[in-house]
């Protein structure tokens, strides 16, 4: 009986972990959470090395990701019961991850005596980095999402990436939990006093930043992001097709009032294929007509194949001012469920929650040229994979832009969330990154992550403004997540001796 009653003990305590972790995230954003959060679950790591850091999992992941349900049931039209079911299994997958961490975290320090600050930061990151790969991926909500809204704290992006952040966030976790245990240990000491260094650099890095990097370029652009609003359960309907149009004319031409370069109009603005002549193509390549301005359009598109095989893709295609065809940019990374279902064969009964063309397919990355400026688009999902924003600033992209429909989030913390994790591709590559959203937020984001201006949700209406051309060749544009892939070498070795160990005993 006291077994188990230690067991629950320590389970709660680090569920608290999870749930302070979790409180750090949009909404409601009390980022300084984060940097104590983990202290109630390593102060009891050691008593269920595993359990503790699988329950913290569970209840940090249940707690960020709690809008699936509305997506699933009130977008996806999944019974409760199925909702429920789904919505499980990814958090305890995720929650898998946390403790795998904290059980390798504490095998070395049991067998190697090595302190939980000199792995356990290494380790959360090798593991944030996997799951960011493993399964096509899956970086929501990595802890250092959490600082957004600390501008020092986050200015290292531009070289290690969101995963810098997350390194010294559980370092400074580390070291006080070490000095709680071990108030009268000189090691525990002399690790604060090593964190406190790296503390100091981080943040004086950040400061530094802020100090001589601008956001000003030599050359700029003239944007209006239509913000359409256009109800989920309506988007798709046919009869609603010409309003939406009209609508999205409309919101165009009230931009138009003030020189504009570029409209951007969200991810599916027209619930039809574009590609397609007819009427309402005609009349969405009227606008860069009377607008006087390029046109971004999000819209489904297909590509008909041998043997009557038809390929659909999440797309964007680019109109000059004259109502000529520049380019199409498709969807590379497809959300799971969203717009293909994995493993159909065992998950079938998910189907696809978000209605739409169909199954979609995989694109290429491709920046698009306007007048000869690349534009990389991020279509919905994809900002919160940091490489491929890094990979169109390679390819040239001057400015990124990021179609989304976050409809599908309701009101809840999701779009708050998603726009956090798009700031971070801005101060990774140092380059202006402009968002349109159907029912917000959309935004324009400095290369300091600073937000320039942000849309309410829910709400119609377009917004102007100016957005600076050209990216600098940052340390990560250069290399990557270099820092997260040594992290993730580290684990491997440390796995591998665990093993070596094991079997000599």
């Amino acid at each position: 009986m006291k077994y188990f009653t230690q067991i629950d003990r320590t389970v709660l305590i680090s569920a608290l972990s999870g749930a302070l972790l979790a409180l750090a995230f949009p909404r409601p954003d009390l980022f300084w959470l984060a940097w104590i959060g983990l202290i109630p679950l390593l102060l009891v790591v050691g008593k269920r090395p595993f359990a503790s850091g699988f329950s913290a999992g569970i209840a940090f992941f249940a707690i960020v990701l709690y809008w699936l349900n509305i997506v699933m049931t009130s977008y996806g039209g999944l019974l409760p019961v199925f909702s429920a079911i789904a919505y499980l299994m990814l958090v305890v997958y995720l929650a898998f991850y946390f403790g795998i961490a904290t059980l390798t975290s504490w095998g070395l320090k049991k067998r190697y005596r090595i302190p939980l600050l000199f792995s356990f930061p290494f380790f959360w990151v090798a593991l944030e980095y996997l799951r960011g790969l493993i399964f096509s991926g899956f970086p929501w909500a990595l802890l250092g999402y959490s600082q957004q809204d600390f501008s020092l704290a986050i200015q290292s992006a531009d070289v290690t990436g969101v995963y810098g952040v997350s390194f010294i966030l559980v370092a400074v976790n580390c070291a006080l939990a070490w000095l709680i245990a071990e108030p009268r240990k000189r090691n525990a000491w002399g690790g604060a006093v090593i964190v406190a260094v790296l503390l100091a650099g981080h943040l004086g890095y950040g400061y530094w930043c802020e100090r001589t990097k601008s956001d000003e370029r030599g050359e700029s652009l003239r944007i209006a992001l239509i913000q359409g609003n256009i109800e989920q359960g309506q988007k798709w309907l046919p009869e609603n097709r010409q309003q939406t149009v009209d609508l999205y004319r409309e919101l165009s031409r009230q931009a138009a009032e003030q020189p504009v370069d570029l409209l951007l109009w969200p991810e599916a603005a027209t619930p039809f294929f574009l590609q397609d002549d007819g009427a309402l193509q005609q009349q969405v390549k009227a606008v860069p007509g009377e607008t006087q301005s390029a046109l971004l359009v999000g819209s489904p598109s297909y590509e008909a194949h041998a043997e009557g095989q038809v390929k659909y893709y999440n797309s964007a295609f680019l109109f000059s001012p004259r109502g000529e065809l520049l380019g199409r940019s498709d969807k590379l990374h497809l959300v799971p469920f969203g717009e293909y279902v994995p493993l159909k064969w065992l998950l079938g009964f998910l189907d696809k929650l978000v209605v739409g063309a169909g199954d979609f397919s995989s694109g290429k990355l491709q920046p698009l040229l306007l007048a000869d400026h690349k534009l990389g688009v991020l279509i919905c999902y994809e900002a919160i994979f940091s490489e491929l924003a890094r990979t169109q600033v390679r390819k040239g992209s001057e400015l990124l832009i990021n179609l989304t429909n976050d409809a599908w989030f309701g009101r809840s913390s999701a779009p708050y969330q998603h726009l956090a994790m798009v700031r971070f591709r801005s101060i990774e590559n140092r380059v202006w990154t402009a968002r349109a959203a159907n029912t917000g937020i959309s935004a324009i984001i400095a290369p300091s992550g600073t937000v320039v201006s942000a849309t309410p949700l829910f709400e119609r209406l377009q917004q102007g403004g100016v957005v600076g051309l050209g990216a600098e060749q940052t340390f990560y544009t250069r290399y990557g997540d270099v820092f997260a892939l040594a992290c993730l070498m580290l684990f491997c070795f440390a796995c591998f001796a665990l093993t070596r160990k094991k079997i000599k005993d």
